[in-house]
C-alpha cells in the first residue's frame, strides 16, 4: 500500500533514471495533457511531498502524479520488456536514451507549472520524510480537533503527510489505543510521542524492500492484516473493522487487549474476511491524498 515510505522510494528510484536527462519519449495518457510533449526537455529533479510525486522539468514544468491505493511507477532499461500491467493501465511514459519510467493505473496526473506546485501539494502538513518536517506543528495540527477519532486524524494528510492505513494501526498499537479514541483524550505523554514515533517508522522502512514495524523476521507488522490470528503481544485475536476517512471506509486493525480506547461494538462495520497479513509493498486534492 503506497505511503510516505513507498513514495519516497519510488521518487527515489525515478530520480536515479531521470535526473539530469533530456527526454526522447513522452507519452502522457490522460484526455486533457495527450498533446502534451516533454521531449528534448531535461528532467530536474524528482521529489516526493507525502504521497505526491513531482516530477520537474526544464522550461518551467512539473509532472504530478498520486498513486492513491493501485498506482504505480516502474523503470525499465530499454531493452526491458515492460511487467508493470496490461498496455490499457499505462497512463504516462517518460524515455531517455537508457531508461523509460512507465507510470500504470495513476489516478492523478496533470502537467502544472512549477510555480504552482502548492495549487497540488499546498494542503499538506508537515511531510514525515521532508525537510519542512516540523513534529511541533504536525501535533498542534492533529490536536486542532479534539473530538476526532486518532486514526481519522492520523490519515488527514493536512495534519501530517505520508501516514496511510498501515501506519495509521501500527501507530495505535504501539501506542496501545485504539484508532476511535478522540485525539483530545490521548494521554499528555502518548501525544508527545506520536509525532517522533510516526517519523521513526517512516525513515526506518524508507530504505526496505519489505515494510517492518516488529523488528521480527517472521512477522512484518503488528496488527494490520494479521485479523483474525493472534496478537503478537499477548495472543488475543486481533480485529478489524471499517472506520471512515471522509472518503471512504477503511479497513482498521487493532487488539482489544492490548489497545485502550472506544471501538465499534461488535457486528457494526466489524470485517469477517480480511486481507492476508501483507508481505509486499504494493504500491485524495483530498484531505486524505
Amino acid at each position: 500500500m503506497p505511503e510516505g515510505d513507498t513514495v519516497w522510494q519510488t521518487a527515489r528510484r525515478l530520480h536515479t533514471a531521470l535526473a539530469g536527462k533530456v527526454l526522447s519519449r513522452s507519452d502522457l495518457r490522460v484526455p486533457k495533457f495527450a498533446t502534451a510533449d516533454l521531449t528534448g526537455r531535461t528532467v530536474l529533479d524528482v521529489t516526493p511531498r507525502g504521497k505526491h510525486l513531482l516530477t520537474r522539468i526544464e522550461g518551467g514544468l512539473t509532472l504530478h502524479s498520486h498513486l492513491r491505493m493501485d498506482g504505480s511507477w516502474k523503470v525499465y532499461a530499454n531493452d526491458e520488456r515492460w511487467r508493470g500491467g496490461p498496455a490499457h493501465q499505462i497512463r504516462a511514459i517518460l524515455g531517455t536514451v537508457d531508461r523509460t519510467a512507465v507510470g500504470y493505473r495513476l489516478p492523478v496526473l496533470e502537467l502544472i507549472r512549477t510555480v504552482d506546485e502548492s495549487r497540488a501539494v499546498g494542503h499538506l502538513g508537515p511531510d514525515l520524510l521532508g525537510p519542512d518536517w516540523d513534529p511541533d506543528r504536525a501535533l498542534t495540527n492533529l490536536l486542532r480537533d479534539p473530538a476526532r477519532p486518532l486514526g481519522e486524524a492520523l490519515l488527514d494528510q493536512r495534519n501530517l503527510a505520508g501516514i496511510g492505513n498501515v501506519y495509521k494501526s501500527e501507530l495505535c498499537f504501539l501506542l496501545r489505543v485504539t484508532p476511535w479514541l478522540p485525539v483530545g483524550a490521548l494521554p499528555e505523554e502518548l501525544a508527545a510521542r506520536l509525532p517522533g514515533l510516526a517519523k521513526k517508522l517512516l525513515e526506518a522502512n524508507r530504505d526496505r524492500p519489505i515494510r517492518s514495524t516488529t523488528g521480527h523476521r517472521h512477522h512484518d507488522l503488528f496488527v494490520y492484516g494479521r485479523a483474525p490470528r493472534p496478537c503478537l503481544r499477548c495472543r488475543t485475536p486481533v480485529r478489524a473493522a471499517d472506520q471512515g476517512d471522509g472518503s471512504r471506509e477503511r479497513p482498521t486493525y487493532w487488539c482489544p487487549a492490548c489497545q485502550s480506547g472506544p471501538a465499534p461494538a461488535p457486528g457494526t462495520g466489524h470485517r469477517q474476511n480480511v486481507p492476508p497479513e501483507p508481505r509486499h509493498r504494493t504500491s485524495n486534492p483530498r484531505p486524505y491524498s
